[in-house]
């Protein structure tokens, strides 16, 4: 991946998005941009021409906190693209280092974090890396991604699923909400860690085997993924809306641990009761059942 390209494309998307009125200056005539001109940027965030194009054109490791606080005014970057910009400035640094990575494939969690997912039992808890591995999960988030467990030859990836398996269609109503924000949390990570060649493998593989994938890639969102409310529709217990908490993990950092919870007293806790039951059980005949009998109530 080509760094120098990431920031330039990311800074151009910004600035075509900002319409001048937004900050206070005049539409005109005859404007061959779409957006903001860099001149206009430059001024805004107070630093000469010359050096707003050469932060855009890749040359963004030397900039100071203050020169990337008044870029992100001047461009109104929402906090997850300021974080964003920040993230580009600190690793094209000489002197930064790279993030510690962990193995999907060979990570392991440590016993008392596996405890803390085992203690939730209302709903799925699991721990997931920037490339959206499933890393860690309680029994009820196995049983909420069993499709996502269910792909041959493959670690247990979010991302790989919502874009390469037909059951993603299904799993999310909304689907292109979710496809837009899994893209989002990508390419939030590869700003952050720009030389994980896992990461990079999968953005590669993505890029090739989907279309919708590529689109989104080049719309250069970004996005932190903390709190809300999702609709799922599980192949087993049907329809759910959970609320969800994301939270990064201060002994682990880059990682994230999310639960997602149903309101109490609603459907989707019942449900999401009668997914503990098979996970508990693993018998989904007998869940076939409960399920068919909580429809008749």
């Amino acid at each position: 991946m080509d760094h120098r390209a990431e920031v330039r494309e990311f800074l151009t998307t910004r600035r075509a998005r900002v319409a001048p009125h937004r900050v206070g200056l005049p539409a005109g005539s005859g404007r061959r941009v779409e957006g903001l001109r860099r001149s206009e940027v430059a001024a805004l965030a107070g630093v000469s021409v010359e050096y707003y194009t050469r932060i855009e054109r890749g040359g963004i490791g030397g900039a100071s906190p203050e020169v990337l606080d008044a870029l992100a005014r001047a461009l109104l970057l929402d906090d997850s693209e300021r974080a964003h910009l920040f993230d580009l400035a600190h690793a094209s640094s000489p002197v930064a280092r790279p993030p510690s990575r962990r193995n999907p494939t060979t990570w392991a969690p440590h016993r008392s974090l596996q405890w803390v997912l085992d203690a939730v039992t209302v709903g799925p808890a699991f721990v997931r890396n920037g490339r959206m591995d499933l890393l860690a999960t309680n029994a009820l988030a196995r049983a909420f991604y069993r499709d996502v467990y269910d792909m041959p030859g493959q670690a247990p990836n979010i991302a790989r699923f919502t874009f390469l398996d037909d059951r993603a269609r299904e799993f999310y109503p909304d689907w292109d909400m979710f496809a837009d924000v899994t893209v989002a949390i990508l390419r939030t990570e590869a700003g952050r860690d720009p030389h994980n060649k896992e990461l990079h493998d999968l953005i590669g593989e993505l890029s090739t085997r989907s279309g919708e994938f590529r689109t989104r890639w080049g719309a250069h969102d970004v996005r932190h993924h903390g709190t809300g409310f999702k609709t799922f529709d599980h192949p087993v217990v049907g329809e759910m809306t959970l609320a969800y908490e994301g939270m990064g993990m201060e002994a682990e950092p880059g990682l994230t641990l999310t639960v997602y919870v149903p309101e109490p007293g609603t459907p989707s806790a019942e449900r999401m009761r009668l997914l503990a039951s098979w996970a508990a059980s693993g018998d989904e005949a007998v869940l076939g059942a409960e399920v068919g009998d909580e429809a008749t109530r």
